[in-house]
């Protein structure tokens, strides 16, 4: 059976089966609704069911709770229409301007930036080129219809090969294979380009770049689209780590820095030791934004990484900053555990 689904404010229809989720079926039809992990973990699908009915299937309480969904929360990337619906959602536009596809790639380079951080190069086949938009991720398709899901840290015009920084994740079926037996030339296939975390490039708002860990990845993407278009919107990038180690790019983003006159770079450390001799900032990387900026109404925000770190960002840039809602940009990154509980 297929229903109708009609998104508010801006009008747009699209059908979708009973068996499909709403999120798969607006892809599908070129509907931009804004989304991240795909599996009901990390919330960035997150609308409202205006009229009809749909069910979901399993996702995280602490992502979408009983009580916000008797009071018509939905994920739309785990809810099935029972119904002709409504929604609520903000929508992407020129999402469908780069399409999905699946690809073979050979791994060109594997390259330690800390002890549980890999760098991995893929290169594709001669003559293809994956149109992207910097801070949009890929799917490794595994054995089993198993996904592990990476973003891109280059930007579309460093295209040469793909960069990923891939986190060691002991046990991971991916990340264990990684740091063991994976070598340069093996064959790897992913599909993307995926999500909906990429640069606004229409707004001249100030931007800050909230990064922690990994999440740093797609973060660099978006600085280095920046500075390939020569934007002069100010930015300033709060990187946190729980060891300086845990920062495997610092001397780039002094360099960025340095050299780039509406870039400022504020590292944060939250569980230094003597040994690291840290003489920057410390505590949660989050809380060293609301102490410098209070003051967020007329910025843009783009945060990456923990669930927590992305969560409690967000929480307390709208509530105590008076951010824009709708000018908060996230990507969480959900591991296997996440899933798991999803």
């Amino acid at each position: 059976m297929t229903f109708q689904v009609t998104v508010e404010p801006s009008g747009r229809q699209f059908p979708c089966e009973a068996d499909e989720t709403i999120l798969a079926a607006a892809l599908r039809a070129g509907v931009g609704l804004p989304y991240g992990c795909k599996n009901g973990a990390c919330g960035s699908c997150k609308g409202k069911c205006i009229s009809g009915q749909v069910v979901h299937g399993t996702h995280q309480e602490k992502t979408l709770s009983a009580a916000e969904e008797v009071a018509g929360g939905a994920l739309f990337c785990c809810a099935t229409p029972q119904s002709d619906v409504v929604i609520e959602a903000r929508e992407v536009q020129g999402l469908d301007d780069y399409p999905i596809r699946k690809m073979p790639s050979r791994v060109a380079k594997l390259e330690k930036l800390s002890d549980d951080v890999m760098l991995v190069a893929l290169q594709l086949p001669a003559n293809e080129r994956l149109q992207y938009r910097a801070g949009q991720y890929i799917e490794f398709l595994l054995r089993d219809n198993k996904r592990r899901s990476y973003s891109m840290a280059n930007a579309p015009h460093l295209d040469e090969q793909i960069t990923l920084h891939v986190r060691h994740m002991p046990g991971g079926l991916f990340t264990d294979q990684v740091f063991s037996t994976l070598k340069e030339r093996d064959i790897l296939r992913f599909e993307g380009p995926l999500g909906t975390f990429f640069l606004r490039e229409e707004s001249d708002k100030p931007i800050v770049l909230l990064a922690s860990g990994t999440g740093f990845a797609p973060i660099k993407a978006i600085i280095e689209q920046a500075i390939h278009i020569d934007s002069n919107r100010p930015m300033t990038l709060y990187w946190g780590g729980r060891r300086p180690a845990d920062l495997y790019m610092h001397a780039l983003c002094e360099e960025w820095a340095s050299k780039l006159p509406h870039f400022k770079y504020v590292p944060v450390v939250s569980n230094a030791t003597a040994e690291d001799q840290w003489q920057g900032r410390d505590g949660f990387v989050h809380q060293a934004v609301i102490k410098d900026l209070p003051d967020l109404s007329g910025y843009q925000v783009y945060a990456c990484g923990a669930p927590i770190v992305v969560d409690s960002a967000k929480r307390d840039f709208v509530e105590k900053c008076r951010l824009p809602e709708d000018e908060f940009y996230a990507d969480s990154f959900t591991t296997e555990a996440d899933l798991a509980k999803a």
